[in-house]
């Protein structure tokens, strides 16, 4: 049965954004990055923490720090693992083309390259839609299955070929236009105009976030995954298919969110049989990075339960 929820006043979300120091200020993430050869291909992984595993997967134009507020916390009682899908972050195009299929086959050769044989998944945006796919796939690899603000329902209805085709013409050009506001961001995420223009489209209060927060996000973005991967999520159709689900589901939506709508949220809901759904007012597309003890604290109760 279907849990539906949404928490209005709910006491941990008087804040917005992290509480004091982040906790993945003190980590050496060197220490934790390793190269793993997946479909012909390295991908770039961070691995740490040690017990039951969970996986964070990144979203369209994100990257392994999309997780930076999340990672640590749950280090402490599980092994995390979170990747730069190939074609994104510091992992470098895929062999064979991307699609949210073959997303979801990497994912699946990673976790037994890395000897996980079961885990729980957590992925934001087209990183939801991965994670659905692998729970689609690979029924037994996944325990339990999180999806923030989760690609795949309303996208399937906006694809547009000639803006696509522009896109391909035009992604050098966004690459390197990227790549020059990376070599930036320290300044600009300092400043809080910059910082909402910056997320403006993923973060509803993006000014409130920490500069240097907001400086590894923009790092990490302006890959050239961003058209195919795009490409792929408008080529995909699943709502068919999510009542084939049968792991615990637990669906997490900032009710401000610009770039999935939240009926989204509820459709998720209805079409997975075990899933929960917790909506969150003056929140965005990034609920985990905008109400990270929030977030930690109820996929913690999700993951215990």
């Amino acid at each position: 049965m279907t849990d539906v929820r949404t928490q209005p006043q709910a006491p941990d979300l008087d804040h917005y954004g992290p509480d004091g120091r982040s906790e993945w200020l003190d980590v050496d993430w060197r220490e934790h990055q390793k190269w793993v050869h997946v479909a012909g291909a390295p991908v770039n992984v961070i691995d740490l923490g040690e017990g039951d595993p969970i996986v964070f997967i990144h979203g369209l134009s994100g990257a392994w720090v999309n997780w930076l507020e999340n990672l640590p916390h749950f280090a402490h009682d599980h092994r995390v693992i979170a990747m730069d899908l190939p074609g994104f972050g510091h992992s470098p195009m895929p062999a064979e083309k991307i699609s949210i299929a073959g997303y979801g086959r990497i994912v699946d050769e990673l976790l037994e390259t890395l000897g996980i044989e079961r885990a729980v998944i957590v992925g934001n945006s087209m990183g939801g839609f991965i994670g659905a796919e692998v729970a689609l796939q690979f029924p037994a690899r996944v325990e339990k299955l999180v999806l923030v603000s989760a690609a795949g329902i309303s996208i399937e209805h906006q694809r547009n070929e000639p803006v696509l085709r522009v896109l391909e013409r035009l992604d050098d050009v966004l690459i390197l236009s990227t790549g020059w506001m990376a070599t930036r961001s320290a300044g600009l995420a300092r400043r809080p105009r910059a910082r909402r223009q910056i997320m403006s489209l993923v973060a509803h209060r993006a000014e409130r976030l920490p500069a240097p927060l907001i400086a590894e996000q923009v790092m990490g973005s302006g890959k050239p995954g961003f058209v195919p991967a795009l490409d792929a999520l408008t080529d995909y159709p699943i709502r068919d298919r999510l009542s084939e689900i049968t792991c615990p589901a637990l669906v997490v939506w900032g009710e401000k969110d610009r770039l999935v709508p939240v009926r989204d949220a509820y459709t998720f809901g209805e079409l997975i049989a075990n899933a929960r759904v917790v909506v969150w007012p003056d929140t965005g597309h990034v609920a985990m990075l905008e109400r990270p003890a929030a977030f930690n604290a109820l996929v913690d109760e999700f993951v215990a339960e």
